[in-house]
């Protein structure tokens, strides 16, 4: 095992491999807030990706309701469970969170063990700790969708206050899932055959089809399950971050990234991803004005999902403002109660920031914020709260503007004599 520095454990960890970090990194924030749970963005990587024979139970991108959902069923309770017997000292976080852009501890430091250090003093030692999905627990996506827990001893009884903030007591949320593209990949380190790769350009971690030998050992890894066998061709297959598109080879859009099909599909506008500078330690170079290096290094708003396993997972969520602040913190980690104050308080920037979300379907490399005039004062949750009209301006990769929209959305009314032209 080699000593690689996981930033958002606050701390170095054993890994299988040396340090390696590609140019740029493919990165996404999903904000839970916004997702109505609709499934386009899984058709639409269904209908893409994983239509033909062998796929059916294939689903690269999926939407599941927690805290009872999960696909497979009870993938994350399981792994919680396992790092839980391998450490009975408990994996807990310590030390004192670093508030500053560039920290290698943003985070404070964890202090229990990662899916990596677990497998190596087990009962059967290994690279990673892991487990095998049964055949039945791949066979629900949809299992327990919106399904609230209800008041404890009390079944089929949901609480009749279950709608105040800052916890409601009837809840549930929407997790849009596809795979993280870890810095540290569970299922590259399992590997026997060294079959799975990250691509030096932009991080997209990919299983060579000529080198699998189906051993499903990367099922068996991944943490977050999201490396399937496919029994048809007897491989393993994954989510490729569509990468023909963050390439630049559609065809119809002319050389210009695009952001995946999951992503340009998102009729909620939870979506956002962009390619992050990396430095060569592992972390990433400050880049101050690449949306993403902004929510997740300076607003702190998004938050990596499980840190804990220490695979480095390069998704992020904003986490959902009325779940129990206990249960958010074992599935984002200590940071939560700093994001969603910050959400739910937002600066001038950060609310013009998360106007960028879904207003195109091009992969947004740099924004350009511009203050507006004062349009909207009031007091929320004890706190004044100012909204300006600034503007942000998006870049794309070739630093062409993409588009620029406003934080107050136009309104438009008809005149009178197209009053009724429907």
């Amino acid at each position: 095992m080699a000593k690689v520095l996981n930033w958002q454990l606050g701390r170095e960890m054993n890994y299988p491999y040396e340090q390696a970090m590609p140019e740029r990194q493919f990165a996404f924030v999903f904000n839970i807030n916004r997702c109505i749970g609709c499934q386009t963005c899984t058709m639409a990587c269904k209908s893409t990706w994983t239509f033909s024979k062998g796929q059916e139970y294939m689903w690269w991108n999926n939407v599941e309701s927690k805290p009872y959902g999960g696909y497979p069923q009870g993938w994350d309770v399981k792994t919680l469970n396992l790092l839980d017997k391998s450490n009975p000292d408990g994996n807990t976080w310590g030390g004192k969170p670093d508030d500053t852009p560039n920290s290698t501890a943003p985070y404070g430091r964890y202090d229990g063990k990662t899916v990596f250090e677990a497998a190596e003093k087990g009962s059967e030692p290994g690279r990673v700790l892991g487990y095998l999905p049964s055949d039945d627990e791949w066979r629900h996506p949809n299992l327990y969708e919106d399904t609230p827990p209800g008041e404890r001893g009390e079944p089929f009884k949901w609480d009749s206050q279950g709608v105040k903030l800052p916890e409601h007591k009837a809840w549930f949320f929407y997790l849009a899932r596809i795979c993280n593209h870890c810095s540290y990949p569970a299922c590259l380190a399992a590997c026997p055959r060294k079959a799975i790769y990250k691509r030096p350009e932009d991080g997209i971690v990919l299983i060579d089809q000529q080198e699998c030998r189906g051993y499903r050992k990367c099922v068996e890894a991944c943490p977050y399950k999201k490396s399937m066998y496919r029994p048809t061709t007897r491989v393993s297959e994954k989510c490729i971050a569509c990468f023909p598109r963050v390439e630049g080879n559609d065809p119809e859009f002319k050389g210009v990234p695009l952001e995946t099909r999951c992503m340009s599909a998102c009729i909620g506008q939870i979506r956002l991803q962009t390619l992050v500078k990396m430095s060569a330690d592992g972390t990433w170079a400050e880049d101050r004005y690449n949306p993403l290096y902004y929510m997740v290094k300076v607003a702190k708003v998004a938050l990596p999902l499980y840190p804990q396993f220490g695979t480095e997972p390069n998704g992020y969520y904003i986490p959902p403002r009325w779940a129990p602040r206990g249960y958010l913190r074992q599935m984002f980690g200590p940071g939560v109660d700093t994001a969603i104050e910050r959400y739910m308080h937002p600066d001038r920037e950060l609310l013009a920031v998360l106007q960028l979300f879904r207003r195109s379907n091009r992969i947004i490399f740099r924004y350009e914020w511009k203050p507006g005039e004062k349009v909207y004062e009031r007091e929320y949750g004890g706190k004044k709260f100012e909204m300006f009209n600034d503007e942000v301006i998006a870049y794309g990769k070739d630093d062409r503007e993409i588009f620029r929209t406003r934080v107050e959305e136009p309104v438009i009314v008809r005149d009178e004599k197209h009053a009724n032209s429907i």
